[in-house]
């Protein structure tokens, strides 16, 4: 596969048979990141456990402390007193059937998570096939269907993000921008990693970390020392 002038570049300042100490990778994370803009730091961290299997799911959602650098947009099914106070948590968008009926009709995904109150997920159930492969669907595991939505909101905006296996064992997460800096990242790698050894299924057998890589937006990817990772 070809690539271009500054991913080869960036290539060239990993060691693709090394795995490195976390903060080591994150730092040269960095230094291959060449884009224009202020990429994004992601984390793929590949489970020894099997997806198709309901006791080996990994999934949750964790604070990370220093945000992820982007402004969420969240959106909100609520009627009532609950809808208000979404509207004054600071939800982008709150509704009921009308938005059931706009996101059908319009194909419209303005927004970036979306919350429920428990007594909605019966209108929002007939939006399964549309959420579900863009991962919007709430699940109450990662906080999203709840009746505390000022909470939600709050927690959503100040970094939350949600975790779960792909189809392929690997967990895809965002962990901040390239301009947040080595320590802030690596605060951020920590605790999403330490959220997801927690997370570890009592089915799991053998080697549960198989594999972390981080890599910005357009770099390459740089693997890390498993074994280093909670250090």
């Amino acid at each position: 596969m070809k690539r271009g002038k500054k991913y080869s570049e960036s290539a060239k300042l990993v060691d693709r048979f090394k795995l490195y100490d976390p903060s080591e990778a994150l730092d040269l994370t960095q230094k291959t990141a060449k884009a224009k803009f202020d990429e994004t730091v992601e984390a793929h961290i590949k489970l020894g456990v099997d997806s198709r299997h309901a006791d080996q799911q990994v999934r949750g959602a964790v604070v990370l402390p220093h945000g992820t650098g982007k402004k969420v947009r969240v959106l909100v099914f609520a009627k009532g007193d609950k809808a208000k106070e979404a509207e004054q948590g600071g939800a982008d968008y709150v509704g009921a059937e009308e938005l059931v009926t706009k996101i059908q009709n319009e194909n419209w995904f303005d927004y970036d998570v979306v919350v429920a109150t428990p007594d909605m997920m019966g209108v929002v159930g007939r939006l399964g096939k549309i959420l579900g492969p863009k991962g919007l669907m709430p699940n109450p595991k990662a906080g999203t269907v709840t009746t505390e939505v000022a909470k939600a909101i709050a927690d959503i905006k100040a970094g939350k993000i949600e975790y779960r296996l792909d189809k392929t064992n690997i967990i895809h997460c965002p962990i901040g921008k390239v301009s947040f800096g080595t320590e802030k990242l690596n605060d951020n790698f920590r605790t999403l990693m330490d959220a997801i050894i927690k997370a570890k299924p009592a089915a799991a057998k053998g080697q549960y970390l198989k594999s972390v890589v981080v890599s910005s937006t357009m770099g390459p990817g740089i693997k890390v020392n498993p074994a280093r990772v909670t250090d």
